[in-house]
């Protein structure tokens, strides 16, 4: 297996350093619904885990909250209500979203706020291994003092320096705040340098070693994570613990875009994940993610969303294909090795995807010519797993008022109340009826009537299947 590692730049063999992979990804601030930039980066993260478990590798996969940010304090101030509280609301709407997507809940969620203690220590190792200062109640990281700054992002610090970057309170333009000083109306801790709380970078810093220990082998995100976040991260934990690697691995997803843009809070552009449900199966808001390989760009546009929906269709029902002949069976492990061999490469969902239509086209195929697909047809549900689809027909609660009118103009006598798809079944079963008396325009009528009501019908030699589709 080979991970492009963003820290060299290449492609390397993946060498965990123990018999338990340890991976930190970094999660949401919790102050307004999670977006499909989010999905993204999640449903990536859930597939690499998931892999790494079918190659029989074991994992444990943290992903923490930042409960404490400016966004935060904002958005509370302006919603009238205090940082806990609408923290606490978005998390509880974040996994609402991650379930709907089938993201695997991580072993463990750290928040910021609970962490403050290991953040304090970490940030008195620093100073006391003169890699931080403290100054005015605030804590800062010397840039000055780590010689590998700017590794991950493959930039010298010389060349990062803003005019409007420094501040008069800073010993380098670069150096980045650890603990910021209380300010009047935000949530505050008490710490050897004052009341104050916690800044962005050191809280992964603290919870990674905190839970996963002094090295970890994979750190992921978002690509406009690099820098500063991750960049910020390598120095202090490096310099704290005095062990590199900080992460042997560091993957770095692409973003979204929305036409020629990228998709952003500042630019208003968001397409949250709740939206997203509205309109799209699960599985194919996955499909669509998992289509282009995760370090590239992806662009949202409806045409993408159609040709995933088509795509999850197209593969389920390759699952529900029977075939007569039991003797002759279709050997399907070239599509496994095919899979495999995609997702060694860097985790190329796009590739390992082509490997399953393929997959299932062939299924489709040797079904049609009697051959038995029933171990295919497992292997195509096994490997779909994988990246997380569950081919599950949607549930749609239809109204059952137009099915009920529908039969009686048929000439079935029926009652009331009981669901849509009791209604459909038995005018499927009317039409049954019809073409066994050679009643072409009564059977003729009933499939017309349903198609204009989203049913379509399908006949095979096992019977009448039936779905439904807006």
């Amino acid at each position: 297996m080979r991970i492009h590692n963003t820290l060299s730049a290449q492609k390397e063999e993946f060498q965990p350093q123990g018999e338990t992979v340890k991976m930190y990804v970094c999660g949401v601030t919790p102050y307004s619904d999670s977006h499909i930039g989010h999905a993204m980066s999640y449903v990536l993260f859930d597939v690499i885990r998931r892999y790494l478990a079918y190659r029989n590798y074991k994992v444990k996969y943290v992903q923490n909250f930042t409960d404490i940010d400016d966004k935060l304090i904002k958005r509370a101030n302006e919603a009238k209500t205090t940082v806990k509280e609408l923290a606490e609301k978005f998390i509880v709407a974040y996994f609402e979203d991650m379930d709907a997507l089938n993201i695997k809940r991580a072993d463990i969620y750290p928040r910021a706020t609970e962490e403050v203690p290991k953040i304090i220590e970490v940030i008195a190792g620093l100073i006391d291994k003169g890699h931080a200062y403290p100054v005015g109640g605030d804590v800062y990281f010397s840039v000055s003092s780590f010689p590998g700054y700017g590794k991950l992002s493959h930039r010298r610090p010389e060349d990062m320096i803003s005019e409007s970057g420094n501040e008069n309170i800073k010993k380098h333009p670069m150096d980045f705040a650890l603990w910021k000083g209380a300010k009047p109306g935000e949530p505050q801790w008490d710490s050897p340098w004052g009341l104050g709380r916690p800044g962005w970078h050191i809280e992964c810093t603290a919870m990674s070693i905190k839970y996963l220990g002094e090295t970890i082998d994979i750190h992921g995100g978002g690509n406009d994570l690099v820098f500063p976040h991750h960049e910020n991260e390598i120095a202090q934990s490096e310099a704290f613990t005095g062990k590199a690697p900080f992460a042997r691995y560091w993957i770095h997803n692409g973003l979204l875009q929305l036409g020629n843009q990228k998709m952003s809070k500042s630019l208003g552009n968001l397409i949250t994940i709740k939206e997203a449900l509205a309109k799209h199966s699960p599985d194919a808001i996955r499909l669509f993610i998992l289509s282009s390989h995760y370090r590239s760009p992806l662009t949202v546009t409806d045409d993408g969303w159609d040709a995933a929906e088509k795509g999850i269709e197209r593969l389920r029902q390759a699952t529900l294909r029977n075939s007569i002949n039991k003797s002759s069976v279709f050997d399907a492990e070239d599509y496994r090795l095919r899979f495999i061999e995609s997702m060694d490469d860097d985790f190329n969902t796009a590739q390992a995807i082509a490997a399953l239509f393929d997959l299932a086209r062939d299924i489709n195929r040797y079904a049609e010519e009697g051959i038995s697909v029933t171990d295919a047809q497992s292997l195509l549900l096994n490997l779909c797993g994988i990246l997380g689809l569950k081919l599950e027909e949607a549930k749609v609660e239809l109204n059952p008022a137009p099915y009920i009118t529908l039969a009686k103009e048929s000439g079935i006598s029926i009652g009331e109340g009981k669901p849509a798809s009791y209604y459909i079944e038995r005018l499927i079963e009317k039409r049954a009826e019809a073409k066994k008396s050679k009643d072409w325009a009564l059977a003729d009528n009933i499939r017309k009537s349903l198609a204009a009501k989203g049913i379509t019908l399908k006949d095979t030699p096992q019977g009448t299947t039936w779905s439904y589709k807006k």
